[in-house]
This record gives C-alpha cells, sequence and structure tokens, in this order.
C-alpha cells in the first residue's frame, strides 16, 4: 500500500476522526420549511402524493411553524391556496388574502424565532393556474395564450408590498418574469421596505418534479410553463438568470429543483457573491418517501444524505419538505 492511500485510510478509520474532517456540514440552520396553508380549512388535510405534508388550517399552521422554530429550522416559506380564483390573481394583493392573513399571523407568532417567508407568484391565485397575466398573443403556453411580462410585474408588485405590510421578512420571487427582481426592489424601496429581502428563483426549471406540489395548491394549470421557466438542458443559461438577479438586487439566488441540477448549483455557488439556496421539491420528497414505504431505502440514511448532497454541492441553505423532521435528527 502506498503511503497516500494509507494517509486516506487513516482519515475514515474511526467515527470521531471522520467528523473532524468532514467538509460539508448539514444542520438545523441550513433548513427552510415550505408550508402550505388553505382557505376555509377548520383541520390540516393529507396531501396524498406527499407523504407526511399537510395543506394547513390557520390553527395548525401556527402550531406546525412553532414546531419548526423550536427544531431549530432557519425558516418557513408560506404557500396560500384561495377558495376562490381569477384571471389576474386577486386575492393574491388583498390584505384579506389567505398568503397575506397567514403571514401577519406566523411573523406574530414565530417572526422573532425564524425567518418568515411568502412566495411571490400568481399561480396559485389564478384560475388558469400560470405565473403571470395572460394575453392572447405571443409565445403560446400550450393554451392559446402567452404570459405578458410587464402586465405581470405590475401585479408582482402589488403582491410584494401586501406581503411586506403583512410582515414577511423575505420575498420568495418565483414566477420567472424578466425584471422581476428590479421591478420589486424598487417598489418597496420606494414604498420603505428597504430591509425585506429577496430571494429570486433565479435558475428554475421546467421539471417534471412538480408534479406533488401542483396537488398542494390545488393547480388549476392549463398548458404548460416552458415559455418561462428553464429548459432542463441549459446549464449556462442558469449561471446566467442568477448573475442577472444579483445585479438587480436580489439577496438571494435559488436553484431548483435541487438534485437534479447539482451542475447547476455547483456553478452558480462558484459565480455569485452572494447566498445562494436550492430547493428540494415535492417530486423529489415523494420519490424517497415512497421507495422508503415499499422498504427499497433507509429513509432517514436517504434523507439527510440527499440533504447533504445539496449542501455540498454549494447550498447556503435548502428548502425541504423534510426541515422539522431532519432539524430533529441532527439535533438528537
Amino acid at each position: 500500500m502506498s503511503f497516500p492511500e494509507t494517509r486516506l485510510r487513516r482519515l475514515r478509520q474511526s467515527p470521531a476522526v471522520r467528523e473532524l474532517v468532514r467538509e460539508t456540514s448539514l444542520e438545523p440552520r441550513h433548513l427552510v420549511l415550505p408550508m402550505f396553508v388553505r382557505e376555509g380549512l377548520t383541520e390540516p388535510s393529507a396531501i396524498g402524493s406527499m407523504p407526511g405534508v399537510m395543506q394547513h388550517s390557520m390553527d395548525s399552521l401556527r402550531s406546525a411553524a412553532v414546531e419548526a422554530a423550536e427544531a431549530g429550522v432557519s425558516g418557513v416559506m408560506l404557500f396560500g391556496v384561495p377558495a376562490v380564483r381569477d384571471a389576474t390573481g386577486s386575492g393574491a394583493d388583498a390584505p384579506t388574502g389567505i398568503l397575506n392573513l397567514a403571514t401577519e399571523a406566523l411573523a406574530s407568532e414565530v417572526g422573532d424565532a425564524l425567518v418568515v417567508q411568502t412566495d411571490l407568484c400568481l399561480d396559485e391565485f389564478t384560475d388558469h393556474g400560470h405565473c403571470g397575466v395572460l394575453a392572447t398573443d405571443g409565445p403560446s403556453t400550450g393554451s392559446g395564450t402567452h404570459v405578458d411580462n410587464d402586465a405581470t410585474l405590475e401585479r408582482y408588485t402589488a403582491m410584494a408590498l401586501a406581503q411586506a405590510r403583512a410582515g414577511s421578512q423575505l420575498l420568495g420571487l418565483s414566477g420567472m418574469m424578466d425584471g422581476q427582481v428590479a421591478a420589486i426592489r424598487g417598489a418597496l424601496d420606494a414604498e420603505g421596505f428597504t430591509d425585506t429581502l429577496l430571494l429570486a428563483y433565479s435558475a428554475k426549471y421546467a421539471s417534471a418534479f412538480y408534479g406533488p406540489f401542483r396537488e398542494a395548491v390545488d393547480s388549476q394549470l392549463k398548458g404548460d410553463r416552458r415559455t418561462y421557466q428553464m429548459d432542463p438542458g441549459n446549464r449556462r443559461e442558469g449561471v446566467r438568470e442568477a448573475v442577472v438577479d444579483e445585479a438587480e438586487g436580489a439577496d438571494i439566488v435559488m436553484v431548483k429543483p435541487a438534485m437534479s441540477f447539482l451542475d447547476v448549483l455547483r456553478e452558480v455557488r462558484d459565480t455569485v457573491h452572494i447566498p445562494v439556496w436550492a430547493y428540494q421539491v415535492s417530486g423529489e420528497y415523494a420519490m424517497i418517501e415512497a421507495a422508503a414505504a415499499n422498504g427499497w431505502i433507509d429513509r432517514k440514511a436517504a434523507v439527510l444524505e440527499s440533504l447533504l448532497s445539496i449542501r455540498r454541492a454549494g447550498a447556503d441553505a435548502v428548502l425541504t419538505y423534510w426541515a422539522t423532521e431532519a432539524a430533529r435528527w441532527l439535533r438528537g
């Protein structure tokens, strides 16, 4: 055996040594919990394609957020599911809309213990399920219409102000409209919300792994989102999008999904000078849960390994539906 191989073996010989020389850590503070709150619920409702994940009532949302804070999770990302939808997603910026009411509740309940974050996109609130205002000319979404980028930015700025007024500390700009970061930053600053953070979903791909999420938000999607979300074959484009968002004023950039785009995540981390997060999306969650339920993999080991791989690829934080459970494991 050569001396270099002997040294490598010595670094693996005991748990204490392995822990001492570990290159990447996974801690509760690296985790953010996505949460769904549905208007009109009095009890939480299970999401069939995402075992263990719920559509929350206002009461159960508060309880789950408290549990996340007690486990050491660093933040919660809220998604609202309204009872009524329309073409422009008017419920998204209504002060009495479900997402804004939930934000107020959690800002009061756990705002000092973790970062209350909100998804800023119209898809949950529109009756067509797209992330913006539709027009009848231009590139088709698959239903004979296209998303009007500039008209959508007007809706996004209104939504941003409503969320900031409700107490959101960080806005997750997930709509993938051109210029959204600059438009929203300008609107927030003009209204005095200079400390509200912007998380840009810079490299958000038109992925097959979003399927269970569509159930979680009762999506009304018609057609597809390929005209504004990214082509999964494009690595360099994802990096360019992150660079543009950083220049427009984003405080954090995102790569989504996480596990099937680890190469993009690594390159984005090596390129930008601000924090980089990744979203372990619903399909990634559902696959591991299904395999574990069939006894094919060790559930806990697979969950933690998947999160560690995302951290190793460069994510400073990970949005994951296992955030509270994983944080308890890591503390335990």
